[in-house]
């Protein structure tokens, strides 16, 4: 015989909302949010398509409170030999969904040139 009983020991399962996803902000925000390698593409491509230039390669990364902070390597000017070829470092902001919100160069170089020594550095 099935329990028929409606008491509150015997409803608390059924009414529940454990094991029930709420589509809270969170939940919302976290099915939107792309993943690592998403957004090193996306901010690849968006850094790309804002500038003209090549992004080569991101050289930092990291997860912010506003979204993703990254560090993009791009050809500025291609010369020969290679070695010659101007790059840049972009600092590129992404918010929580991968969207460009802006990025500024901190740096430019020669490909071949390596980081200028830095007393008390090994």
């Amino acid at each position: 015989m099935a329990n028929t009983k409606n008491s509150p020991e015997t409803q608390a399962p059924r009414n529940s909302p454990r094991g029930k996803e709420k589509d809270t902000e969170e939940n919302v925000a976290n099915e939107r949010r792309p993943n690592p390698m998403e957004v090193l593409r996306q901010a690849r491509a968006q850094l790309s398509e804002l500038t003209g230039m090549t992004a080569e390669n991101v050289s930092s990364f990291e997860q912010t409170e506003d979204g993703w902070s990254l560090e993009v390597e791009v050809l500025e000017l291609s010369r020969v030999p290679d070695t010659m070829s101007l790059m840049a470092s972009y600092q590129v902001e992404l918010d929580p969904e991968g969207q460009l919100t802006g990025y500024r160069r901190v740096r430019r170089y020669e490909r071949g040139r390596a980081d200028a020594h830095r007393p008390g550095g090994r």
